[in-house]
């Protein structure tokens, strides 16, 4: 069933920004992060304890709730750069926090950049490439975080602070862009196949 899509939007005169970095096991983003250990080096496992992943990305049907009803929330690739931009002027980078909640991750973010393929910026290898997603590196400092982590029972990030709304007329199923076109592609693919089959038999 299709919603209706609503965008997000920040404004800092207004507190109104990302506030904080959430390590989650259900990140909004669907995508999880990657996590990078030290290579051994004389038979010591010196782990790095560092993630890498999407804090955002662009135009990506988010599912919410609300007492007004149900609806898909959306983030555009400027308001991603301006959200990034926000964060850092106003050093938030030792803001994260564990499932959104009051316990602190003991953790902190040192890498941040935002993917722009027109610029040749992209995504590093093990994630895919989403023009205007906003990527963040993370040091975990707590051992046992980063266990779980380990575990699988935390897989991802997720941005939290207070955003405009702002009703588009746009309606969605909860597929993005991409996603649809990834389906488009697939089909061609298939179809291509099945007439070369077909000519085959024939």
């Amino acid at each position: 069933m299709k919603l209706p899509v609503i965008e997000l939007k920040i404004n800092e005169l207004e507190d109104s920004y990302v506030s904080a970095i959430s390590i989650v096991n259900s990140p909004a983003t669907e995508s999880d992060f990657l996590s990078f250990s030290q290579v051994q080096n004389f038979a010591v496992n010196d782990e790095k304890f560092e993630l890498l992943g999407y804090a955002m990305q662009a135009d990506k049907p988010i599912f919410r709730t609300s007492p007004s009803g149900n609806y898909y929330a959306v983030f555009s690739k400027d308001t991603i750069r301006k959200i990034a931009q926000v964060f850092a002027q106003k050093g938030l980078f030792n803001q994260t926090n564990i499932e959104h909640s009051a316990i602190p991750a003991d953790s902190f973010v040192f890498q941040s950049y935002l993917v722009d393929v027109d610029k040749g910026i992209n995504a590093p290898k093990g994630l895919p490439n989403l023009d205007g997603g906003w990527i963040v590196g993370v040091k975990v400092c707590n051992p046992e975080i980063w266990q779980e982590i380990k575990k699988g029972n935390i897989k991802g990030f997720s941005v939290e602070g207070v955003f405009g709304l702002f009703p588009t007329n746009q309606l969605s199923d909860g597929k993005s862009d991409i996603e649809d076109l990834d389906l488009q592609k697939a089909i061609k693919e298939f179809n291509a196949a099945l007439e070369k089959v077909n000519k085959i038999k024939g």
